[in-house]
């Protein structure tokens, strides 16, 4: 997987923490680097390390069904991408943790009441939630023999700088690019998902 398939794919990845991000900054009366930081890190670690610990599993059987290795990419990538894309037509809104409507978009609610917690016990949650479906990336890389560490280094950095941007988004425009950005995200993974298989077919 060349440099620019890898940020591609770490792209699309992200818009689903994207999304989240873009809710959280809805509810902050104010956004400061630190919180878009915070925000950042939890979200870019717990995506960094889910396609490890899919990595280390797929590598223990990956030599024994190679032969459908790009099946099994073509499989996983479009999975996941089909259900961004699913999801950013559902007319959902943006949850508020603290308010007591949920879910709430007032954004003249009290900003004491409706601003998002961003302690450990509120965002490993949410982290855990939006990186889960990042350990079947981690399934497709050992199946590509792609070299993990500078791989998941990447998509650590990338879903950092893009959480933290759709905090100040979703602060300053609420959620309006929230569906786009999972549609997107959709769309580059089952493109994703198609190029390794059509490599592999057309012998690219």
């Amino acid at each position: 997987m060349s440099t620019i398939e890898l940020f591609l794919l770490a792209v699309g990845l992200s818009m689903d923490t994207f999304a989240v991000a873009t809710c959280l900054g809805l509810t902050m009366a104010k956004v400061s680097i630190k919180k878009a930081l915070i925000v950042g890190l939890y979200f870019g670690a717990f995506q960094a390390g889910m396609p490890v610990i899919g990595y280390i599993v797929a590598s223990q059987f990956a030599e024994h069904v190679i032969q459908y290795d790009h099946w099994v990419v073509f499989g996983l990538l479009s999975f996941l991408g089909a259900k961004m894309i699913w999801n950013s037509f559902k007319k959902e809104k943006c949850f508020d943790r603290e308010c007591s409507t949920t879910p709430c978009t007032d954004r003249k609610c009290p900003s004491s009441m409706r601003e998002a917690t961003l302690k450990p016990s509120k965002m490993i949650p949410l982290a855990l939630a939006t990186s889960v479906d990042a350990m079947a990336v981690g399934i497709s890389f050992a199946f590509l023999y792609v070299s993990i560490v500078p791989a998941v280094s990447l998509i650590g950095i990338i879903t950092l700088v893009i959480s933290m941007l759709g905090v100040k988004i979703g602060n300053v425009f609420g959620a309006r690019f929230k569906s786009k950005a999972e549609l997107a995200g959709g769309i580059i993974l089952v493109a994703m998902g198609l190029w390794a298989l059509l490599e592999y077919l057309l012998g690219l």
